[in-house]
């Protein structure tokens, strides 16, 4: 492995992020106003995507049209051009197929070909590729669950955490680039009850009607919340605005009248103005708990 230190100061003055990310919609709904704020504070910011998003439902009744579902690849990558155009970063599809979210007892067998169920070296190659044309410092993806347990989100998982450690290894795909290793991945997760129950009460005390009891109701009470595992909150809240019109450009699966809009945006920069994250690999020195996915990275980068 070429040693953090060399691989940094070869890199270039700016600083870089990569999100890892199953669906086109996926990244204006996770991490997207700490993308935004990183772009403008002059970070190239790179989303790459795994798959088409071409079995995904239409969420949105004013997009359930005959036309729509007959071009559904070709309107969710006009989508994704669009959401990326907002949100000001870089974009590259990872070039594999939507498996669907199988439902049913016994759930059915996914689709021959698709992304859950190509051989792991495949995607991994692909996004090393990637990984070494960009050189991204900072890598997000999701935890081992996936956020939540879909096969294409827990297999962007498993292709994110393999690429991010074969990366730097010359005998790893080395059709594939000049090795290149990221400094510090990152998980993002699913939902939180403390967020959602600080929502919640934020409401109910305005005299709102709050969407988020029916959840509370339900949730077992024996379910670790996902902020236990947090180790970083990025301060975005002022680009929560650039977020909400990055999901709406995503209109295919984003209802503009859904509970993603909710809470008004005054209450959620007061309420819960950061997004959330967990450091898992760092192969420099930050301080726990971070406000910065760059923290320890910054001193090495001439900015």
């Amino acid at each position: 492995m070429v040693g953090s230190d060399e691989l940094v100061s070869g890199s270039g003055s700016r600083l870089r992020l990569m999100a890892v990310h199953a669906h086109p919609d996926d990244e204006s709904s996770k991490g997207a106003a700490t993308m935004a704020r990183y772009v403008a504070e002059g970070a190239e910011v790179m989303v790459v995507t795994c798959t088409g998003g071409e079995a995904g439902s239409i969420l949105n009744p004013a997009m359930d049209r005959p036309d729509v579902l007959a071009n559904m690849s070709a309107i969710r990558r006009e989508e994704m051009a669009k959401a990326a155009q907002i949100l000001g970063v870089q974009h590259r599809w990872l070039g594999f197929v939507d498996s669907g979210l199988p439902e049913g007892d016994p759930l059915p067998p996914l689709p021959e070909g698709c992304f859950a169920l190509t051989p792991l070296e495949e995607p991994v190659r692909e996004l090393v590729k990637i990984m070494r044309e960009f050189r991204p410092h900072v890598v997000l993806t999701y935890d081992e669950n996936g956020g939540y347990p879909h096969p294409d989100h827990i297999r962007c998982h498993e292709v994110s955490v393999a690429a991010f450690d074969a990366a730097a290894e010359p005998d790893k795909f080395p059709e594939g680039g000049e090795p290149w290793q990221p400094l510090k991945l990152y998980y993002i997760h699913g939902f939180s009850r403390a967020r959602m129950e600080a929502f919640h009460e934020a409401l109910v005390s305005a005299g709102m009607e709050s969407p988020y009891a029916e959840w509370l109701g339900k949730w077992d009470p024996d379910r670790a919340d996902v902020m236990e595992r947090v180790t970083t909150r990025v301060e975005c809240a002022d680009y929560f605005e650039v977020r909400d019109e990055a999901l709406k450009a995503h209109a295919t699966q984003i209802d503009p009248d859904s509970r993603w809009f909710f809470v008004p945006l005054e209450m959620q920069r007061r309420v819960w103005p950061t997004e959330e994250y967990e450091l898992v690999r760092s192969l420099v020195d930050s301080t726990l708990p971070e406000d910065d996915l760059f923290a320890g990275i910054r001193e090495k980068v001439n900015t």
